[in-house]
């Protein structure tokens, strides 16, 4: 059903599916551990009560405090349910509806629910605490493979930080359609309930590998060369990149964010660049020379540490952004705003197929 403003209603139970939980759940269905977390933190405690007790009290500590900020959170009115609030009431589609209608732009803090922003404080204080266990785990000398646990469910979270952005993002994106952006809209309202995300579990390992292939890529600027070799790679990691890249690469908004992403740099300073290397009749230069030609320092390389894959991301999110409020040239989405949405897409339209079997 379609309202005078041209809402349509959407079922919040067509988008529930199965979430994963874990063994410490609280009553509104905040994942404080996963299953698989929660037995990598049972192994480290076994371990640290043999040999380092010291530690083993800070640890137990530190998951005490997540434990009871989750059940601080857990206080607050569930997203997913009506809840009475102090000046009238909500529901999950008054919520939706105020978040796709919102005019209001800028930094959007004050315009969301309190669960929401307690959330994201406390899925950050679960981030750095799993920062701090794989640390114990290899002081402990735990095999490679279970400090590599620890280290891609650190990895995992940031992902769902990164996700959050692109949900807000492309939920006021009015480009984008009307349906996508409500299931855009509820998948948000489900990871700030749960602070999980099944979407975002499927696509945290396929971020990560263009990641990692990104930091083994050394591009030569001004030819472009190492675009292709991506495009070439892409082609050996996940079905949905690989489709993804095939079908989306040649639109110019993708295009120019995947030179944004590889190259480490805005698209004003890669314009710049070529400009500049044309013009001195230079065909390609190195990472390490980006820096002398645009006269600023430039960070071109990309560790494998978590958090700089955050902050390249934010300064490539916040640059889309400023473009696309003052309708300049450029990249309007992140490569990330682009992966994502296709994802989503395709997922409804997955959905869509399957409903019109049903009714056969």
């Amino acid at each position: 059903m379609v309202d005078k403003d041209g809402f349509e209603s959407v079922d919040l139970q067509d988008f529930l599916g199965e979430e994963e939980t874990g063994s410490d759940v609280i009553d509104t269905g905040i994942v404080v551990f996963t299953e698989k977390q929660q037995h990598l933190v049972d192994m480290l405690c076994e371990r640290l009560e043999k040999n380092d007790r010291d530690h083993l009290k800070n640890c137990r500590k530190r998951i005490y405090d997540l434990k009871k900020l989750a059940a601080a959170i857990a206080n607050f009115p569930s997203l997913l349910e009506r809840a009475d609030l102090t000046v009238g009431s909500r529901t999950p589609y008054s919520l939706v509806d105020s978040l796709l209608n919102s005019s209001r732009q800028g930094d959007m803090t004050l315009q969301l629910p309190s669960k929401a922003i307690l959330g994201k404080g406390f899925l950050v204080s679960k981030l750095h605490s799993f920062s701090s266990f794989e640390k114990l785990a290899r002081q402990a000398e735990f095999d490679e493979k279970i400090c590599q646990q620890f280290h891609l469910e650190t990895i995992s979270m940031m992902f769902l930080l990164l996700a959050e952005d692109v949900y807000l993002s492309l939920m006021h994106d009015t480009m984008l359609p009307m349906g996508l952006r409500q299931q855009i809209a509820v998948s948000l309202l489900l990871l700030w309930e749960h602070r999980a995300d099944q979407n975002v579990s499927d696509i945290s390992p396929v971020l990560q590998n263009v990641w990692m292939a990104r930091t083994r890529l050394a591009p030569a600027f001004g030819t472009m060369m190492g675009t292709s070799e991506l495009i070439m790679l892409s082609f050996q990691l996940d079905d949905q990149w690989s489709d993804f890249i095939r079908t989306k690469l040649g639109e110019p908004d993708v295009n120019m964010a995947m030179e944004e992403f590889l190259f480490g740099i805005s698209y004003e300073q890669i314009t710049k660049l070529k400009k500049m290397l044309r013009e001195k009749g230079i065909s390609a230069i190195g990472r390490e020379e980006v820096s002398s030609y645009l006269g600023e320092n430039v960070k071109t390389d990309m560790s494998m540490d978590y958090r700089d894959f955050f902050q390249q991301y934010s300064i490539r999110r916040d640059n889309a952004r400023v473009r696309n409020r003052l309708g300049i040239e450029g990249p309007h989405r992140t490569l990330e705003d682009h992966f994502i949405c296709y994802v989503m897409n395709r997922e409804k339209e997955k959905q869509e197929r399957d409903a019109v079997v049903e009714k056969l």
